[in-house]
């Protein structure tokens, strides 16, 4: 081989390699990625602000103090009456003996209501802790609010303090009545269950003023939420049915009609049954004046 001819073969040998190399470093690279639009969707935030997404997987951004405390129950701005049951989550530093103040204010500012959440869970720990609590108050007309959610601070030094305030507004409420059932109450004298009136037992709720409070009263009962206080005391319930909901309510000549949608067929059964659950219908019904009497819609409701 000539030397002019070596020579040749050498620069093709570099001159491949130079073009293998750049191929190589090329497809190396990695492939640049259009930057990420995020949807323009807001969240609400418990002290009435808002964040929206960010980031490469457009998750939403904090929400002040949410690092330290989440609440579940009420939303920011929500219409609230007596009593409110306050829900979420908070790291245990923001506890001190498992609890930390809540206080309400009204739209003057003044404080109405002041009590304490308690944690449902060990609450010396960094994570976070479930809490609730249960805060009653009176406002005689609608209005805006202020719930605040204080860090406990035992030291009472200002370094030590945090809170978070929740906009709220406030709503009147009136007492009303709804009536469970208590077998110990309804018994013969040899202890067998009479299935009777006698049975039915009282408990108080507070429900927003409204243009429908027998409604309002009635879908209160069917939620059957008794405290475990009056479930000591024996009382208990079947509601809620699973299915059953209220349809509607109309008032003629002192005779109420009540609607209501069971597609499962929950309000069937045996007579004991059934009698006790129009029972309790009936009388939270008769509590409202000029209501004498109670009918039902359709008619195969509550039948044995």
């Amino acid at each position: 081989m000539t030397n002019n001819n070596f020579l040749k073969l050498i620069i093709i040998i570099l001159v491949l390699s130079f073009i293998a190399g750049l191929v190589f470093i090329i497809n190396s690279k990695p492939f640049s990625q259009k930057p990420v639009a995020c949807t323009q969707e807001a969240k609400l935030c418990s002290d009435g602000s808002y964040v929206g997404r960010t980031g490469e997987k457009c998750e939403f951004a904090l929400c002040p103090k949410e690092n330290l405390i989440k609440v579940e129950n009420p939303m920011a701005n929500e219409k609230i009456s007596s009593p409110i049951l306050i829900k979420g989550q908070a790291r245990g530093a923001w506890f001190f003996e498992a609890s930390f103040p809540i206080k309400l204010y009204d739209s003057k500012n003044q404080l109405i209501a002041q009590y304490y959440a308690t944690a449902q869970g060990e609450w010396m720990t960094e994570n976070f802790v479930p809490f609730e609590a249960s805060l009653e108050f009176i406002v005689d007309n609608e209005q805006a609010g202020t719930l605040v959610l204080e860090k406990d601070n035992p030291s009472g030094l200002p370094e030590y303090a945090d809170e978070l305030r929740i906009p709220v507004m406030l709503s009147p409420s009136k007492t009303v009545k709804l009536f469970y059932y208590n077998p110990n109450l309804d018994k013969d004298g040899s202890g067998n269950i009479k299935c009777s009136k006698d049975g039915l037992a009282v408990v108080e709720r507070n429900i927003p003023i409204s243009q429908t409070p027998i409604q309002d009263t009635i879908m209160l009962l069917l939620k059957g939420e008794l405290t475990a206080e009056e479930k000591s005391q024996g009382i208990t319930t079947e509601f809620p049915l699973e299915g059953l909901s209220l349809k509607g309510a109309s008032v003629k000549d002192g005779v109420l009609t009540i609607a209501f949608e069971d597609p499962n067929s929950k309000t069937v059964g045996g007579a004991c049954r059934v009698s006790i659950l129009w029972r309790q219908i009936e009388a939270t019904a008769k509590q409202f004046p000029g209501i004498k009497q109670v009918t039902f819609m359709p008619e195969e409701l509550f039948q044995p």
